[in-house]
This record gives C-alpha cells, sequence and structure tokens, in this order.
C-alpha cells in the first residue's frame, strides 16, 4: 500500500504543478510529452485516476483522520 501511496502522490502532485502552471499559460505536461499525444493522455489518466484512489483511501490511512482507539491500515 506504501508503494501505491507514492505512486499515486507523484502524480497528484504532476496533475497540481501542472495545473498552477496552466493559470499562466504553460502546461509542463504538454511541454515535456507534446510530441506524445497518446502519452500525454494517459498521464492525464494517469492523475485522475491517482485522486480518486487517494479519496478512497485516504482516510484509511492518514493519522489525522483515524478515530480515537484504531489504527490506520
Amino acid at each position: 500500500m506504501k508503494a501505491l501511496h507514492m505512486v499515486t502522490f507523484i502524480f497528484l502532485a504532476i496533475g497540481g504543478l501542472n495545473w498552477g502552471f496552466s493559470a499562466f499559460g504553460y502546461n509542463v505536461v504538454n511541454r515535456i510529452l507534446g510530441g506524445w499525444p497518446q502519452i500525454e493522455q494517459a498521464v492525464y489518466v494517469l492523475v485522475g485516476l491517482s485522486a480518486v484512489i487517494e479519496l478512497v483511501m485516504h482516510p484509511k490511512n492518514c493519522k489525522a483522520c483515524v478515530s480515537p482507539g484504531t489504527t490506520p491500515m
């Protein structure tokens, strides 16, 4: 589970940074993968899947979200 969390965190960071830079008209993913539109689309899909995975798994793994007297999975 830790490896999955690390991978999803990386994709969420990529997506967040890309979204932030896009406010200034700069698409990081497109700049890096512009010649490979299929790979660029795959990155966007992975960012979206990472968000869904983290939304589902976060309450189970977050120490601040766990009820007192229970342990994170």
